[in-house]
C-alpha cells in the first residue's frame, strides 16, 4: 500500500482518502489473531461518492474511447508491475489470507496471466463482426461497447486473483468500475490500485471502497448508476444482491461456490502409481487453503471395492499435513481466514457427527507450537466416512478443511450422486477408461470437468457453474463478453422509397 496512509485505502476519482465517517478496521492476520494492518472502514456515502467518480470518467473521460490497442497495453504494463512485486504482493496475500507464502505467490502469477490474457484477446477480437445481410447495398456489422461503470464485490479466500478476473476484463472492455474487497482480506486489492494508477489509469477509471457487505456491497448493487454488478461469494450474499441488482435492471454476473464432488474409479487405482496419484490428487482437491476454494473437492465418491484401502491411505496422509502460518518453511496449510470461519467448520463436524457419519482423523483444533500460535485460526484437515446426501455437512458448502466420503458401486450411481447438488461449479472424475472418462464427465451438470486431476483452470477457458452456482461465466471470452453490450449497425448503403404505405 505504498504512495499512501494505511488507513487512507479508499480510492475516489484518482485520490486516496479514509473513510466519510473517519471509521477504521483493522486486519488480522490469521495464523496469531492479531492486527498487522489499518484499513478505512467505508460507507454508503463513500460508495456514492465512487460510484459518481465512475460515472463521470465514462460518460466524459478518455479511457471507454481510448483505442483497444493503448488499453491492451496498459494491461501488459500492468502485468509487469506484478511480475516485479511478486515476492510483496505474495508476502501480503499470505499474511492477509493465511494460505502459505507459495499459494500467495503463485496466486500474483495467475493475476499476471489474467491481465496478459484479456490484452491478448481485445486485441485479436479486431473490430466487429461482420454480418451477411443478404445484399450488397448493405453494410452490417456487430460491434462491442463497454457496459458502463461496473460494481465488483469480491471474496476473502482469493482476493487479488478474483478481483483480477473482474478487473482485467472490465479494463480490456473499456468499462470504469468500482471494487469493494473483502473487509476481512482488503490489502492486496489496495495494492493492485496503486499498480493500475503507476501504470497510467487515467482517474476516475478505477475506484476501490473498503468497508463492510452489509453497507456498501448493497448500496453498490442497488446503486441506479451502476450498469454491471459482479458478485463472488457465498449464495445468501449472492441472492441478496441479485434482488437489489433486479430493481435498476442492471446486468449481474454471479459466482456462489459450489459443493464438488471428487468421482474415483476403482480402475484409476489399479496399479501403484494410479493409486498414489489419486490419494494425493484427493487430498488436493479437499485440503488446498485449508479448503477454503469454492471448487473444493469436497466430496470424495468412491467405488466400493478400493473404498477402505483408498480412504485408510488418505486417513494416514492427511494426518501427516503440516499446518502453521503460511510463511514459515516447511508448512502445508495455513489457518482458516477468521474465528467466524473456524466456529462455522467446526458446526459443521458437529452436526455431521451427530447426524452419524464418522470421523476419521481431524475434527478439533490443533495443538498450539511455535508455528501454530494458540490465538491462530487452525483447524485440522477432517475426514468424515459413512456420509449420505442427507447430511448438512454433504449438501451445503462449508469452506473449510473437511472432506466426506460416499461410495457407489456402478457409474450411473456415481453420476447421479455427482449430480445430486443445487450447485454445479466444478467436478473430477479418476478412471483408466477413456470411454467412461468421456461419458462421465459428459454426463455431469458442472461447469468445469476434470478427468484424471483436480484443481487447475486456463485462463483462457469460461469459469462458472449450473444451478445455484450462479450465473455468467468469468475468464475466456465469454469472461470478456460479461463487461461489454453488443450492438448492431445496419447501414443501408442505397437507401430508396419502401412504398409500404400508398401516400
Amino acid at each position: 500500500m505504498s504512495g499512501h496512509q494505511a488507513q487512507r485505502t479508499i480510492h475516489v476519482g484518482g485520490e486516496w482518502r479514509a473513510a466519510v465517517s473517519g471509521a477504521t478496521r483493522d486486519v488480522l492476520d490469521p495464523a496469531d489473531a492479531k492486527p498487522f494492518a489499518v484499513v478505512a472502514e467505508g460507507g454508503v456515502p463513500d460508495a456514492d461518492a465512487a460510484v459518481e467518480a465512475a460515472r463521470l470518467a465514462f460518460d466524459h473521460g478518455a479511457w471507454p474511447r481510448t483505442p483497444v490497442k493503448e488499453r491492451a497495453a496498459l494491461l501488459r504494463r500492468v502485468a509487469g508491475l506484478l511480475v516485479r512485486d511478486r515476492e510483496s504482493l505474495g508476502l501480503l496475500e499470505s499474511r492477509d489470507a493465511g494460505k502459505t507464502l507459495e499459494e500467495g505467490r503463485v496466486d500474483i502469477d495467475c493475476v499476471a496471466d489474467a491481465f496478459r490474457y484479456f490484452a491478448d484477446l481485445v486485441v485479436a477480437e479486431g473490430r466487429g463482426r461482420v454480418v451477411d445481410a443478404g445484399s450488397d447495398d448493405v453494410h452490417s456489422v456487430v460491434v462491442h461497447e463497454p457496459v458502463g461503470v461496473c460494481a465488483m464485490i469480491t471474496p476473502w479466500n482469493y482476493p487479488l486473483l478474483q478481483a483480477s478476473w473482474k478487473i482485467a476484463p472490465a479494463l480490456a472492455a473499456g468499462n470504469t468500475f468500482v471494487v469493494k474487497p473483502s473487509e476481512i482480506t482488503p490489502l492486496t486489492t489496495v495494492a493492485l490500485v496503486d499498480l493500475l494508477v503507476e501504470a497510467g489509469l487515467p482517474a476516475g477509471v478505477a475506484n476501490l471502497v473498503t468497508g463492510p457487505g452489509h453497507s456498501v456491497g448493497a448500496r453498490l448493487a442497488e446503486h441506479p448508476d451502476v450498469d454491471l454488478v459482479s458478485f463472488t461469494g457465498g449464495l445468501v450474499s449472492g441472492t441478496k444482491v441479485a434482488q437489489a441488482a433486479a430493481v435498476t435492471v442492471k446486468k449481474v454476473a454471479l459466482e456462489l461456490g459450489g459443493k464438488n464432488p471428487n468421482v474415483v474409479f476403482a480402475d484409476s487405482c489399479a496399479t501403484e502409481e494410479g493409486f498414489d496419484t489419486a490419494v494425493d490428487q484427493a487430498l488436493n482437491a479437499a485440503f488446498i487453503h485449508s479448503g477454503q476454494v469454492c471448487s473444493a473437492g469436497s466430496r470424495l465418491i468412491i467405488e466400493e471395492s478400493v473404498r477402505d484401502r483408498f480412504v485408510a491411505e488418505l486417513v494416514r496422509r492427511a494426518e501427516r499435513i503440516r499446518l502453521g502460518r503460511g510463511t514459515e518453511p516447511g508448512v502445508e496449510c495455513g489457518p482458516l481466514v477468521s474465528a467466524e470461519q473456524r466456529e462455522r467448520t467446526e458446526d459443521y463436524v458437529a452436526a455431521a457427527l451427530a447426524e452419524g457419519a464418522v470421523l476419521r482423523t481431524g475434527g478439533a483444533r490443533p495443538d498450539p507450537s511455535p508455528e501454530r500460535p494458540a490465538t491462530g485460526f487452525f483447524y485440522e484437515p477432517t475426514v468424515l466416512d459413512q456420509c449420505h446426501r442427507e447430511m448438512r455437512v454433504v449438501r451445503e458448502e462449508v469452506f473449510g478443511p473437511v472432506l466426506t466420503v460416499e461410495t457407489f458401486r456402478t457409474e450411473d450411481e456415481a453420476v447421479a450422486l455427482a449430480n445430486d447438488t443445487e450447485y454445479g461449479l466444478a467436478g473430477g472424475v479418476w478412471t483408466a477408461d477413456a470411454g467412461r472418462a468421456r461419458r462421465v464427465a459428459g454426463r455431469l451438470r458442472h461447469g468445469t470437468v476434470w478427468i484424471n486431476d483436480f484443481h487447475p483452470y486456463l485462463p483462457q477457458a469460461e469459469w462458472g457453474g449450473f444451478g445455484k452456482s450462479g450465473v455468467g461465466r468469468e475468464l475466456g471470452p465469454a469472461g470478456l463478453a460479461e463487461y461489454r453490450e453488443s450492438k448492431h449497425v445496419y447501414q443501408n448503403l442505397a437507401p430508396k422509397p419502401v412504398r409500404w404505405f400508398a401516400g
